[in-house]
């Protein structure tokens, strides 16, 4: 399990709207918890991923196949990852209201592995997400999301165009 959380400098949204009504601290709270698995996609670092989510997190869009709660985005990540190895995320926008935060994200890199039996050959893989978290106690209790798998599987050459 890779660990460089403590040389790794968090994602920065590139456009952050934030409910000024909310107390100071848990604005402060919700965006780090949002950047901290923010940048557990873009790094790998799963100590950022169990940091940024809560123990009892709930998928509320789970995919078949993955595990609930944290075990689910670890090993997505880690299967992700083999498949593109140079993955990088970044955080296009931010939106802050209540005690949700939803995060526009954008994903970049090269199919140099293999996914689902099927090596790659250097494809750009160029895709986004959008994700709708729900805080509690400054850690994400529950995500909603969606990702433009067309997109993504079309670039891997899974899906025709």
């Amino acid at each position: 399990m890779p660990s460089i959380s403590h040389a790794t400098e968090l994602l920065s949204p590139q456009t952050l709207i934030v409910d000024t009504q909310l107390p100071a601290a848990q604005q402060e709270a919700q965006i780090l918890a949002a950047r901290r698995y923010g940048t557990f996609w873009s790094t790998g670092d799963e100590t950022l991923a169990l940091q940024a989510l809560a123990s009892d997190f709930v998928d509320r869009t789970l995919p078949p196949g993955r595990a609930q709660g944290r075990p689910g985005p670890l090993a997505a990540s880690r299967t992700f990852r083999a498949a593109v190895p140079d993955l990088n995320c970044r955080i296009a926008q931010m939106v802050v209201a209540g005690d949700r935060v939803v995060v526009h994200l954008h994903f970049n890199g090269h199919f140099t592995g293999r996914f689902n039996g099927q090596p790659g050959t250097g494809q750009v893989i160029d895709f986004i997400a959008t994700d709708i978290y729900r805080i509690a106690d400054g850690r994400i209790a529950e995500n909603w999301h969606i990702e433009d798998n067309l997109t993504l599987l079309q670039q891997m050459g899974v899906v025709a165009l």
